[in-house]
Parts: C-alpha cells; sequence; structure tokens
C-alpha cells in the first residue's frame, strides 16, 4: 500500500514539475519576444491607416493587389495615387491625405456581353456536376451549345464583393446593378470565358454594346443561339463614328468611340446589338391626308 501512495505522490510531483518547467519556459520566451519586438520595431507610416478608411476594404483584388491594406501601402510607400486605382475608394480623400493631386476617372461598370437565355440558347444537355463556372467550362459547352457564352453557375456573383451583380433565375444569365457595380473587374476576372467586360458607365449611364462574344462563323453561331452575332458587318457599316469593328466573325463596339446613335442598333439583322439606360423611342405616327373623290 506505502508503494503504491509512493508512486501516486511521484506522479504528481513530475506533473507539477512538467507544468511549472513549461510555464517557465513560456514566461521567458514570451518576455524575449517583447524586448525583441521593441529592438526591432518598424515604425509605420500613419497615413496608410487613413488611405485603408478611404478604400471599401472589400479586398476584391481588382486594383491588382492582395487586398485593400497592400494598395494603401502602395500608395502611401510610393507616394503615387497612380499606382493603383480602385473605383470604390474616395479618391479626393486620398490625395488630400497624400497631399496629392486627385486625377478624374471615369466611372465604370460592368457589361455582360451575352444574351444566351434559355429561349435564344435552349440547353441541350444537362449538367450535374460542381455548380462552378470554372469547373463547367472544362466541359467547353457546358449545357448550352455555344462554347462562348454564359454558363450561368455564379462565379460572377461570388466574386463581387458589392452585391452588385445576381443570376437572373428566368433567363440564367447575370444581371448587374448598375447604382452597386464599382466596377472592380472582379467578376470580369471570375468569368472563364471572358464574358463579362468593364465599360465606361456613359452619359447618363447609357450603353450600346454586342452582347455576344461568339467567335463561329454565323450558320453555326445562330445554330446555337437565335440572337448571335453573324458578323455581317451592316452594323460597321452604317456607323458614322467608325466605332464598330468586325474581328474573326463577330462585331466589337468600341465604348470610347461610340457617340450612342443606335443606327447600327435598327440595322442589325439577328438582334445581336443591346442597349442599356435609354428611353423607349417614340412612336413615329404619319398622318394621311384624306383624299376625298370627286363624283
Amino acid at each position: 500500500m506505502r508503494c503504491i501512495i509512493s508512486r501516486r505522490n511521484m506522479a504528481t510531483t513530475t506533473i507539477i514539475y512538467a507544468a511549472l518547467t513549461v510555464g517557465v519556459t513560456g514566461m521567458v520566451a514570451a518576455v524575449i519576444l517583447y524586448f525583441v519586438s521593441k529592438v526591432f520595431y518598424v515604425e509605420e507610416d500613419p497615413r496608410i491607416d487613413l488611405v485603408q478608411d478611404c478604400l471599401p476594404n472589400a479586398n476584391c483584388g481588382g486594383c491588382g493587389f492582395a487586398g485593400c491594406r497592400a494598395m494603401a501601402e502602395a500608395i502611401v510607400t510610393t507616394n503615387d495615387l497612380n499606382v493603383a486605382y480602385c473605383p470604390g475608394s474616395d479618391l479626393e480623400k486620398i490625395a488630400e491625405i497624400m497631399s496629392l493631386n486627385a486625377v478624374a476617372h471615369e466611372p465604370q461598370v460592368s457589361v455582360v456581353r451575352c444574351n444566351g437565355t434559355c429561349e435564344n440558347a435552349p440547353a441541350r444537355s444537362f449538367y450535374d456536376s460542381a455548380l462552378t463556372c470554372a469547373f463547367a467550362n472544362t466541359l467547353f459547352a457546358g449545357e448550352k451549345a455555344c462554347p462562348y457564352g454564359c454558363l450561368g453557375c455564379g462565379d460572377c456573383v461570388s466574386a463581387c464583393q458589392f452585391d452588385a451583380i445576381k443570376i437572373d433565375p428566368a433567363t440564367h444569365l447575370p444581371v448587374v446593378d448598375d447604382g452597386l457595380c464599382v466596377g472592380c473587374k472582379a467578376c470580369a476576372n471570375a468569368c472563364p470565358r471572358n464574358v463579362i467586360e468593364i465599360r465606361d458607365k456613359g452619359k447618363n449611364g447609357r450603353r450600346v454594346f454586342v452582347a455576344c462574344h461568339n467567335n463561329e462563323k454565323g450558320a453555326v453561331a445562330k445554330k446555337h443561339c437565335a440572337v448571335a452575332c453573324i458578323g455581317c458587318g451592316k452594323c460597321a457599316r452604317v456607323c458614322p463614328f467608325e466605332a464598330i469593328t468586325i474581328d474573326n466573325s463577330l462585331a466589337y463596339i468600341d465604348y470610347k468611340k461610340c457617340k450612342a446613335c443606335r443606327k447600327c442598333v435598327d440595322e442589325c439583322p439577328s438582334g445581336a446589338i443591346l442597349t442599356a439606360n435609354f428611353p423607349p423611342k417614340k412612336a413615329v405616327v404619319v398622318e394621311k391626308e384624306e383624299v376625298v373623290a370627286e363624283a
């Protein structure tokens, strides 16, 4: 009995000594780390915090940096506002903090260059796997036959930190809220098919664009989607500002040259050119003169 009690006492003593050893070691290490941090402390420019407060802190990566903190550090370190641009930032306030002149930037917005709705581009197969565009793109055409169209899985929605883009359940296409979108490029970078493009918002938010991204020949593209661009060139010929080019059987409207006259919209035989935020056209009423026949 005494032997058992003695062994228990020894075990208890061992545990106590082990706990004390660990505790003392931890305290010594903490003291050493404290003094090392004081000796090697690097003072940070207080302007970094001020600049970061002027950023949306969404960490979307659209500026090209890992996050808003990294962008703020780059601006302060280089003392240059052009090192990065965040459309959601308070640029004037940042310029005031840095004692620099702010350069005005044209507000931009995401534009979905695809109109392959369920009606225009019916599903040709059933996709039952990981619900991401990146993975679905490995199947080349997804559910729809068009190998260039929107896959509708919502990678752009997941990438957006401003809740500015949603998938329309009726069309299975992304819909952008102009009021919330800041043009950060996160959705465009997330799209594996480059369907989303960042463009200037335009005067009064009005835009004219080709809602097709298919580079196939016209007849093949039309088989995949009823409103696909066929590359006929009629839009380019009617444009008075030389804003439209045809490349690889696909029309493209240069938003910097386009004056939103909408002549190309009426000329397009396939309905591939869409507009945004234009008021409805007024109906033209032609009054016919009444002709009274002589008896």
